[in-house]
Order: C-alpha cells, then sequence, then structure tokens
C-alpha cells in the first residue's frame, strides 16, 4: 500500500476512533474522554489531509 493511501486510511480510522470517544465522552458525562476524542479526531484530520497531500505530490 502507497504511503499515501495508509496516511488517508490511518486517518480516517482514527477520525472516526475520536468522534466516537468523544460521544462516549459527552454520554458518561466524563470531559476527559471527550477530550481525548477531539484530540485523536483532529491528529486523524491531519493525517488524512498529509496524506492527501502526499497523493497530489506524488511520493
Amino acid at each position: 500500500m502507497k504511503s499515501s493511501t495508509r496516511d488517508q486510511a490511518e486517518g480516517k480510522f482514527h477520525k472516526v476512533k475520536g468522534k466516537l470517544r468523544e460521544i462516549a465522552g459527552k454520554l458518561g458525562m466524563k470531559p476527559k474522554l471527550e477530550a481525548e476524542g477531539k484530540d485523536e479526531k483532529i491528529a486523524g484530520e491531519v493525517q488524512e489531509k498529509i496524506g492527501q497531500a502526499k497523493n497530489v505530490l506524488g511520493k
């Protein structure tokens, strides 16, 4: 698998995982879990964008 495709796939995975943690934190009234979910979701978005940039640049 190309590096750009792997970054995009892992980024999407982390976005979904982060969103689920964020929702679980809201429902369970656990602000720490909610914050961790938001952080992971943002990290996933960044990783996905890096994969897209690599794909455009051909790396």
